[in-house]
């Protein structure tokens, strides 16, 4: 299996639902063509900022459908399939590959917290992978599952040929130093908080899959390449700039902030779903002025 290339920038898209709270894929298609005309290395779908964990298995396959008929084949195309049980996630890669998926993003399980030993994500993401059809990326998101991946299980299961990654949510530098150097060189880790990429970049990651690299992506790809190309000065300034758009977007509103800023700019993508509510007036105006900062939006 040719290795997947992931060093870069991945938007993690958000989907959006029509007045009727149904999935609206002409208005997903209309946004990710906006998307492709930016420099972003790849796209995923259904990922925590998709919002999938409030979707079924019908409304997931429509995603993944309408998203592929806009990706263009030189894009990778990735797919969140998480689920919590080891046989649902192996049937939601099943599908996500027949609909076009390049590779697949699976987060952990985390609804029985205490069982979920080191021990227990090998065997579940063991099986996941054996019979996965495309690549499967692992994703650890401790703020979100409470349970968190550790680079002892990220090592023995990046050895397996069908697992060509991960994402790793989490903040902490130390830990994505500690995922790098205890896996292959082939074993590609890309980061999932814009406020530590620059670091994270540093101490080896491939690439980040970011939330603001929907709203910003000509920034955030410039991150990358500055970094890349050791211009550091410039990176940490643009590093620096990053953050107050990144906590908003991230810690503080998600979601829902998310798409607040994405409709600031011209992308119609609605508002979250029940239960998580619309962003109130006085945080959009928050994100209206963290987002002045930034050239690339259009006014």
């Amino acid at each position: 299996m040719n290795p997947m290339k992931l060093a870069g920038v991945f938007a993690p898209i958000p989907t959006p639902f029509d007045r009727d709270d149904q999935v609206d894929t002409t208005r997903l298609r209309a946004a990710l063509s906006r998307w492709i005309a930016r420099p972003l290395t790849g796209f995923i779908v259904l990922g925590s900022n998709g919002e999938a964990v409030l979707m079924d298995d019908f409304e997931a396959d429509r995603v993944i459908v309408a998203a592929r008929e806009v990706v263009p084949s030189g894009r990778p195309f990735i797919v969140g399939t998480g689920r919590e049980s080891t046989q649902a996630a192996i049937r939601a890669c099943k599908r996500a590959a027949e609909h076009g998926a390049d590779a697949v993003l699976v987060r952990t399980p985390g609804f029985f917290k205490s069982q979920m030993t080191s021990d227990v994500f090998v065997r579940h993401y063991t099986a996941v992978a054996d019979a996965s059809p495309v690549p499967v990326l692992l994703y650890n998101f401790t703020a979100l599952t409470g349970v968190n991946l550790l680079p002892a299980a990220v090592s023995r299961l990046a050895t397996h040929p069908n697992i060509a990654g991960m994402k790793e949510s989490g903040g902490d530098v130390a830990q994505i130093a500690d995922l790098v150097s205890g896996s292959p060189g082939d074993f590609q880790v890309l980061a999932g908080t814009t406020s530590t990429f620059y670091a994270a970049l540093c101490v080896g990651a491939a690439g980040g899959i970011l939330a603001p690299a929907c709203v910003v992506p000509d920034a955030c790809m410039r991150l990358f390449e500055l970094t890349r190309d050791g211009r550091h000065a410039e990176a940490m300034m643009l590093q620096r700039q990053l953050v107050p758009l990144a906590r908003l977007l991230g810690p503080t509103y998600g979601v829902p902030g998310l798409k607040a800023a994405l409709n600031l700019i011209g992308y119609d993508v609605g508002i979250p779903r029940p239960p998580l509510a619309p962003l109130p007036d006085t945080a959009v105006t928050q994100l209206r002025d963290a987002l002045a900062q930034f050239e690339e939006i259009p006014a």
